[in-house]
């Protein structure tokens, strides 16, 4: 605003114009919905109106409540498997009125259900909570409450948020971002997470050297016609036979090539 008046002349000069703006993430804020969660939520949700509009941000990607209320059954091409997503959001943007995500499954079973109950002449897909004074939020929250679950901040945006990272462990990232409607700088900062399963993934994939037993080492290196120092101890191939600064050294918990450098007399 202070910039607009400055350059239309109405004030002499921006009060704020050395102000560095701070930054709009919040690490601390992100929640992961882990599918274990989506589906308790899901055996909670009194109709399919409210399954389907917790399943289109869990597993859609969309933005709630904009995205969902302008869904209509002609944007549903079953026999493409895609749903066109118009955003209002991004409206503005030359070709992002609108977007295609595919059919996911967990989508595509509730979208029938829903049209299988819908009225005849029925245009949009949600119906049920159209009215803008009604609160989407305090009824999430008391849907997740009766599944036994405590609430994580940011209810729909780190439901979008996991669908992403989710996402974007299976695909490209600019796939993902023409999905979810977004860029990779935003994905970046405001989406992707790093979650429990990373670590659990990363610290179950021992080393192939790590896993390997003393006995079985000793054997390998017999079979390739390596001279050993006994069953139970391994001089180091790279070392010359007579080095005086290394020696093999037996500790409780060494690998069969542990060393620790001597000094000379």
């Amino acid at each position: 605003m202070f910039k607009r008046a400055g350059k239309w002349k109405l004030i002499a000069e921006n009060p704020f114009a050395d102000v560095i703006a701070g930054s709009q993430s919040n690490k601390a804020r992100m929640f992961f919905v882990t599918r274990e969660m989506a589906d308790k939520i899901l055996d909670t949700c009194p109709d399919t109106q409210w399954k389907l509009l917790f399943a289109l941000s869990r597993f859609g990607g969309l933005r709630c409540p904009s995205e969902h209320l302008a869904l209509k059954w002609a944007d549903v091409d079953w026999e493409h498997g895609r749903l066109r997503v118009p955003s209002c959001k991004t409206e503005h943007i030359e070709g992002g009125d609108c977007r295609f995500i595919p059919l996911f499954p967990e989508l595509r079973e509730l979208l029938m259900k829903a049209f299988d109950e819908a009225e005849p002449g029925t245009e949009h897909i949600i119906t049920r909570c159209r009215d803008a004074r009604q609160n989407l939020r305090t009824q999430l929250e008391r849907i997740i409450k009766r599944a036994g679950l405590k609430s994580w901040p940011k209810l729909f945006h780190n439901l979008r948020a996991t669908r992403q990272t989710e996402l974007a462990e299976k695909y490209p990232i600019h796939v993902v971002c023409a999905w979810l409607g977004n860029s990779r700088a935003v994905a970046q900062e405001h989406y992707l997470q790093v979650t429990d399963a990373h670590f659990t993934q990363a610290s179950a994939e021992p080393a192939k050297k790590a896993a390997q037993n003393p006995a079985q080492y000793t054997a390998d290196l017999t079979r390739k016609g390596k001279k050993t120092l006994g069953p139970e101890m391994q001089k180091r191939p790279d070392l010359p036979s007579d080095s005086a600064d290394y020696v093999p050294v037996r500790k409780q918990g060494m690998t069969p090539t542990g060393f620790e450098p001597v000094s000379r007399p």
